[in-house]
């Protein structure tokens, strides 16, 4: 898992951001290579980004559904099942990282992009 500090990146060019931003990459080695194994065309949609930010004081998590993104990409069904995998298990992990933050309820802390 990779993650990147946007806040750190936008000062390290001189731009003030007053928000906390980071982005996590996420990726299971075998879902990406049931992806790629079908269609090489696909490697821009991995991996999976979580983003954690703060707006206006409350903490927010989401992420573009996996399954919404591939289906705009493709229409191969067994891709499609890969995808609605991936954003079973990604959603359970903002779910939990939600129920376990202090910052704020589980409703008000997390969105996830349609």
């Amino acid at each position: 898992m990779d993650v990147h500090d946007l806040v750190e990146t936008l000062r390290s060019k001189g731009i003030d951001f007053s928000e906390s931003f980071r982005v996590f990459e996420v990726c299971n080695p075998q879902q990406a290579a049931a992806v790629l194994g079908r269609d090489m065309s696909l490697n821009m949609a991995l991996p999976c980004r979580i983003s954690v930010c703060t707006d206006s004081g409350q903490t927010r998590i989401g992420m573009i559904r996996p399954g919404e993104m591939l289906h705009v990409l493709s229409s191969d069904p067994q891709l499609l099942d890969v995808a609605h995998q991936v954003d079973a298990s990604t959603s359970a992990m903002i779910n939990d990282a939600a129920l376990q933050t202090e910052f704020a309820s589980p409703l008000a802390s997390r969105t996830v992009a349609p």
